[in-house]
């Protein structure tokens, strides 16, 4: 099994996302080991001389200019932990709180943290080790994860729950004891540096990107199959009409979409049935290429974000010198998130009108509902009222975060961003996507079929139905299709229908 090397610099959402995913090890750096060590020499500086430094010689919020004794410092890391650890709702889904993990490991190598090694090197221990810390998922506001990563944080020094390997709960201490490794003992400024970051969110989001990317991926197949089914007119997807309104997007969807038609018999003259396509099929370009762009810009911020630095205060070793700051804040995350959430609606109307449009013999020219001819069958017809659900639960989540002035620290933490209820918006978006994305596979693969076009597919969009097909067999009678829609919508996400470097490739 491959090891993560996180460096402080070069993480990426792609890779982050699996080693979330499926648990893989990681390494850190030596260099960002050594540049922690000189950071937190900083710490005991400031506490010699007395120095103002929030979090640090000072409490935290409110009474950020209060400045505590010797003997508070010696057990304010710990403190700090123990007085925000107030995660609740559901137990977190242990490849988030991994993420989150992952994302802090990977900033505290940044050597801004002030945090001794011993902690990266306690946290690395307990991930390669299978220990999931157990956390509820509410509690942050997008303004540091404070409360969720103090819960974190509260499990790797022993005072929480955790989750091993094979998914088994229990106390944290007993869990690290277990796996042989030494009890975490926490310095001034270390239970801070455990808290008072953007990890958990920075973690979430980039995990939902990642998941988005592959449901685009899928989705521009989807799209690609359909066109096929309905014998769409490819005229809009020339490069020289598009170069009438040269979006990068639409003219990197389209030419997704042409590698996927590639070696078919749709270009040929006199394929398309209509001059004039419903915009469903018209717009394919516009419309992928509007999310194409949001998920590149998504993956942009992410990608600064898990590679830099979210602590407050900062530490600066070569200056000597700790600031506050406004790093922890996460207005970028909230913004290009909403973005995806609301230019994957339109993808997901443009899927159902296109499902839609290939049931009706009208606009078709195939059976009614895509049924069997000379059968009893209602083919299609009940799968539509599922996929219109998907779209309304989908567009629902897709509204945007109500952001209001915080109430919190007395009026000192007095404003928010709200990312985390965007980044959750984002799963369940894209999990519906996916489900519908194996929808419109099942009626487009079925289309072509019906058509007698399968030999006339190209390689991949071939490919693409035998795969299909190894999951769903043809609708010959009605059956239950549930399981088969959730094994394809698995598929999709374990990016199996995606065609190589698209829109969205800065994530590979």
């Amino acid at each position: 099994m491959q090891a993560l090397r996180l460096d402080g610099s070069s993480l990426t959402v792609a890779a982050l996302s699996q080693a979330a995913l499926q648990s893989l090890p990681v390494e850190l750096d030596p260099a960002g080991l050594q540049a922690m060590a000189r950071s937190h020499a900083l710490v005991g500086r400031m506490i010699r001389d007395k120095v103002p430094v929030y979090g640090v010689t000072t409490g935290l919020g409110a009474r950020a200019t209060e400045v505590l004794s010797a003997w508070a410092l010696a057990e304010f890391s710990l403190q700090t932990l123990r007085g925000r650890a107030h995660a609740i709702g559901p137990e977190e889904a242990p490849e988030v709180v991994r993420a989150g993990l992952i994302v802090r490991l990977n900033t505290m190598l940044k050597g801004h943290s002030a945090a001794r090694p011993e902690v990266a090197q306690h946290i690395a221990a307990c991930l390669n080790a299978g220990l999931t810390p157990v956390a509820g998922q509410i509690g942050s506001i997008g303004a540091a994860d404070l409360v969720l990563n103090a819960t974190v944080g509260l499990a790797l020094v022993g005072e929480g729950r955790m989750r091993d390997a094979r998914g088994r709960a229990g106390p944290s201490a007993d869990m690290i004891q277990a796996q042989g490794i030494d009890p975490l003992t926490l310095a001034p400024r270390d239970g801070l540096a455990l808290a008072n970051h953007a990890g958990a969110v920075s973690g979430m989001a980039a995990l939902a990107v990642s998941k988005a990317v592959c449901a685009f991926e899928a989705a521009q197949t989807a799209a690609a199959l359909s066109m096929e089914g309905f014998r769409a007119n490819t005229g809009p997807l020339a490069p020289s009409v598009l170069m009438v309104k040269p979006y990068p997007g639409q003219l990197q969807a389209a030419e997704g979409l042409r590698r996927r038609l590639a070696g078919g018999a749709l270009f040929e003259p006199g394929q398309a049935r209509r001059l004039q396509d419903p915009l469903s099929f018209r717009n394919i370009a516009q419309i992928h290429g509007t999310t194409g762009m949001a998920l590149a810009r998504a993956v942009e911020c992410l990608e600064v974000e898990i590679n830099s630095s979210s602590d407050n205060p900062v530490a600066f070793a070569d200056s000597g010198g700790m600031t506050s700051c406004g790093a922890y804040f996460t207005a970028e995350i909230t913004s290009v998130i909403e973005t995806l959430n609301r230019a994957l609606v339109p993808l997901a109307m443009a899927q159902l009108a296109r499902v839609a449009k290939l049931l009706n013999p009208e606009f078709s020219g195939l059976p009614n509902f895509l049924a069997m001819p000379d059968s009893a069958s209602n083919g299609f017809a009940p799968v539509m009222k599922a996929a219109e659900a998907l779209v309304a639960e989908l567009a629902h989540a897709a509204q945007p975060v109500p952001i209001w002035p915080s109430l919190n620290a007395n009026g000192v933490e007095d404003c928010l961003t709200g990312s985390p209820a965007a980044a959750k918006a984002l799963l369940r978006i894209t999990a519906h996507l996916q489900r519908l994305t194996a929808i419109e596979l099942l009626a487009a693969c079925q289309a072509v079929e019906l058509r007698g076009d399968a030999g006339s597919l190209g390689c991949f969009l071939s490919d693409a139905c035998a795969h299909i097909r190894k999951i769903s067999p043809a609708l010959t009678e009605d059956r239950p299709l549930g399981e088969d829609i959730e094994q394809l919508a698995e598929a999709v996400a374990q990016n199996r229908f995606a065609a190589g470097p698209g829109p969205a490739d800065a994530t590979s």
